[in-house]
């Protein structure tokens, strides 16, 4: 039997991409993970299914578990040989109380490994353009809890020392203590009028940051509103904001963005809009499910040899159609025979990562473009496969079937309702929390009202509505509802652009 361990990890500060390979891969692979509030839902996702899931998030005054009982439940599950993943934001050992839990861990026999993780004070600082050194202006800095152990009768920090130490001051955790923070400094010999800045959510879409000084910060901070978590910096690289600004002036900073797409398939257009500045909800309104029955399929890859050409409608048909031909031990060179046409270059695309270069791939992705580039190819002598999703427009069939071709559509996959959560989808779209809702299929749209309910239509009339191209334009339109954005070209990556185009531009604090 396999002993139990806990591997102390560091998340990093917010951004999931700033997660450490080694986090990513201690995350795989744990049979529990104990997490803190400020890790991020995408790396938590990626558990195993199977994976114990328990959150212990602290919040200023609000402990959803004291650090004993953290202490005592990291030892206890790994005394049922778990392998247990204890996950905290920034690093552990930089005011993350890593140290702690690691003597408890050692006093109880449980072995343990320590993974680092970027730290806040440098990289939040970095997201909001502020370099903690620079040449010619700064080259110390510090790093301090704002947040002492409230048990203390007296502050730790020597302000009579520190105020004037280095040229950058870091305080992690201190905007509640902010004017306590500020009076000492100036009363240390720090000018009132030196340049600071208090940033919150740091490197995530939420990030705010706030340019003030150092008498300013305590009624600034209050004019704003802002709240933890937070991080105040103190010195003259705060200066440097305006010229090294760079992660809240991307296009699409900001705004938050449904993504209906399969789960499986979300990640290539969140990637495109994250990369841009947004916040992407991931709700699969869809789940790429088989066919009842694949007997079909089957039959037509047997006898493909019966078959002059095959036209793809999807990326997923093709996946679905090799799957197949692979199960039945064959591969791309079955097809020698046979010609190919492709709806859209991405379906082209899945091809060719198989083997296949399309015969036929017209300019515009729909199945009416298909048959047009058909016309005069195609007979009464030719016999044509389509292997596409139960229900599918029958454009495409029933064109042929007029040019005298025999058509075979056989059910490759089908589109079912996803997994997302109808009802805290449609709470965080009524509380103006969702800007623009993307649709990658008429599938997308059918299955995103039916989650949400009898007040679909109305909640999804208050918010932008993107569509891949004019026919799930279409199908929006026949559910009653209006798109806003329509992609010119009818990719994952032309959805992208025509979002950018239409909602791009700064949006000042």
């Amino acid at each position: 039997m396999k002993k139990g361990t806990v591997c102390l990890a560091g998340a990093g500060p917010g951004d999931p991409g700033l997660a450490s390979g080694r986090v990513l891969e201690c995350i795989r692979q744990a049979d529990a993970i104990v997490y803190d509030r400020l890790v991020s839902p995408r790396l938590i996702e990626m558990a195993r299914p199977d994976a114990e899931l328990i959150y212990v998030g602290k919040a200023s005054s609000q402990h959803t578990m004291r650090q004993e009982e953290i202490n005592a439940l990291l030892v206890k599950l790994a005394k049922e040989n778990k392998s247990v993943l204890r996950l905290k934001g920034g690093d552990p050992f930089v005011f993350g109380r890593g140290g702690e839990e690691a003597i408890v861990l050692r006093e109880n026999g449980v072995g343990f490994e320590i993974v680092p993780g970027i730290t806040s004070a440098i990289a939040v600082a970095a997201y909001a353009g502020i370099p903690v050194t620079h040449r010619g202006i700064a080259t110390s800095f510090a790093v301090f809890t704002g947040h002492e152990d409230p048990e203390k009768t007296e502050s730790g920090l020597q302000w009579d020392k520190l105020s004037l130490a280095t040229d950058t001051l870091v305080f992690l955790m201190g905007v509640e203590n902010l004017s306590y923070i500020t009076s000492q400094l100036i009363a240390n010999g720090r000018s009132a009028d030196t340049p600071a800045a208090v940033i919150r959510w740091g490197t995530t879409p939420q990030q705010k940051t706030l340019v003030t000084t150092v008498g300013r910060a305590v009624s600034d901070v209050a004019a704003h509103k802002l709240t933890p978590p937070a991080i105040f910096i103190v010195g003259d690289v705060v200066k440097l904001r305006d010229e090294l600004r760079w992660f809240d002036t991307r296009p699409l900073f900001g705004r938050r963005i449904l993504v209906t797409r399969a789960r499986e398939q979300a990640s290539r257009l969140s990637a495109g809009l994250e990369a841009a500045g947004a916040q992407c909800v991931e709700a699969p309104a869809i789940r790429i499910a088989p066919p009842e029955s694949y007997e079909p399929l089957d039959q037509a890859i047997s006898g493909l040899a019966h078959y002059t050409w095959i036209a793809f409608t999807s990326p997923n048909g093709v996946d679905a159609f090799f799957t197949r031909l692979n199960l039945a031990g064959k591969d791309a060179r079955y097809l020698s025979s046979v010609k190919v046409a492709a709806i859209g270059s991405e379906t082209a695309a899945a091809l060719l990562r198989r083997g296949i270069a399309a015969d036929v791939v017209p300019a515009e992705f729909r199945a009416e473009a298909v048959v047009a580039a058909l016309v005069g190819r195609i007979g009464p002598q030719d016999r044509i496969l389509i292997p596409r999703a139960e229900q599918a427009r029958e454009v495409l069939p029933e064109e042929l079937t007029r040019m005298g071709a025999a058509v075979d559509v056989i059910t490759a996959y089908r589109t079912v309702t996803g997994g997302a959560d109808g009802e805290s989808v449609a709470k965080m779209i009524a509380d103006g929390e969702i800007d623009v809702v993307t649709f990658t299929s008429s599938s997308t749209v059918t299955n995103l009202l039916k989650l949400l309910g009898d007040a679909g239509r109305d909640l999804l009339s208050g918010v932008k509505i993107a569509c891949i191209g004019p026919v799930t334009a279409d199908t929006c339109r026949e559910q009653g509802l209006k798109p806003d954005i329509i992609a010119s070209e009818y990719t994952i990556q032309g959805l992208t652009e025509s979002i950018i185009s239409e909602l791009g531009g700064i949006r000042h604090e």
